[in-house]
């Protein structure tokens, strides 16, 4: 599957390694191949999984806010030295904030292959196409890969 996922103007992709984007697209891909040949009920516990998955923002603000307040906790017990990092912390949230994107945004999606909240959105338009929650897929027409594409496709649209 060729080029499905037309987000290129999503700054958090535009700004992250083009392997750490391709990792993420091609796990999608092998869930939806992998639910395309599955029954309905499978498919709709999958996408209950997905609706509890945290998105990039989510995981940047816990992860953020955690350094900072470990930063200020450090500095009260062993010296002022760890106010730097807790300061630099509430900074990387700031930018991430305002910009949408930053450093621990890139951190968090290289090392965590964190998804943002489009991409999860995605692959839950494909499972529920896959499903038969729309019109446009082919039931039986060309196979379960041929589903999967016609699916990913359709959520891009």
């Amino acid at each position: 599957m060729e080029s499905w996922n037309q987000t290129s103007t999503d700054t958090v992709r535009s700004h992250v390694p083009e392997e750490v984007n391709k990792r993420i697209d091609e796990h999608v891909e092998r869930c939806v191949r992998h639910m395309a040949q599955q029954e309905r009920p499978e498919i709709s516990r999958y996408l209950k999984k997905l609706e509890r998955e945290w998105d990039l923002n989510r995981a940047v603000m816990v992860v953020g806010s955690l350094a900072a307040v470990l930063g200020l906790w450090l500095a009260r017990r062993d010296g002022r030295g760890w106010q730097i990092f807790g300061g630099t912390a509430a900074g990387l949230l700031l930018q991430h904030g305002l910009f949408g994107f930053g450093p621990l945004a890139e951190l968090v999606r290289a090392v965590g292959g964190v998804r943002t909240r489009r991409e999860i959105d995605l692959e839950k338009f494909a499972l529920k196409a896959l499903r038969g929650d729309f019109e446009r897929i082919p039931k039986n027409d060309g196979g379960p890969l041929a589903r999967a594409n016609a699916a990913l496709v359709a959520a891009q649209s």
